[in-house]
């Protein structure tokens, strides 16, 4: 919600398409999910830019390893910084810019094919729960944007939302979003 507050263009994009596809002010269902590409966008861009958690479960070689030059010794514990991966300018252009039209034409997605965006992890211990998060996570975004306009409170301004992420086994916004909430009547 951050990022779509701070780009007003995009929550307009968001909020034309989901106006377009399921009407003005209804929740967003699952059979809804797929005829929403750009809903579908916004949450891998978000996810790119705001992994859940910051670095993967660490794991340990069971070899010696050479990986682009580097040498991963055996039994070393390793640990993937998604947060970084996501940020990478040398795979990402404008890395720290929250851009979903990145997502519009290209292939990457986030069930753990893609390494440059593996925000659940990748392979045979990815997170049980991506199926389910990713459900969750568009009938909600999709909702909250269709069903509510947002303003902010007490007379904050776009420019005052700060998006310093606070770093811990999860990652959560350094300081909470506030805003309010407005009913769309359909």
């Amino acid at each position: 919600m951050a990022e779509l507050l701070k780009n007003e263009k995009i929550m307009s994009k968001a909020k034309h398409e989901l106006e377009q596809v399921i009407g003005k002010g209804k929740p967003v269902e699952e059979s809804d999910i797929a005829n929403l590409p750009y809903l579908q966008t916004i949450i891998k861009e978000t996810l790119r830019l705001h992994p859940s958690v910051p670095f993967l479960i660490p794991r340990k070689a069971n070899a010696n390893v050479d990986i682009c030059g580097y040498t991963i010794p055996k039994d070393a514990h390793v640990l993937v910084n998604v947060w970084a991966i996501g940020r990478n300018s040398s795979i990402w252009e404008h890395a720290n810019l929250f851009s979903p039209e990145r997502f519009l034409k290209s292939e990457i997605d986030i069930k753990g094919h893609n390494f440059e965006l593996i925000p659940f992890g990748a392979g045979r211990r990815i997170c049980p729960g991506l199926g389910l998060a990713m459900r969750m996570l568009y009938l909600m975004l999709g909702s909250l944007i269709n069903c509510f306009n947002w303003k902010f409170e007490d007379g904050m301004k776009i420019d005052d939302v700060n998006m310093e992420d606070h770093f811990g086994i999860t990652l959560a916004k350094a300081r909470p979003l506030r805003v309010i909430p407005e009913k769309i009547c359909n």
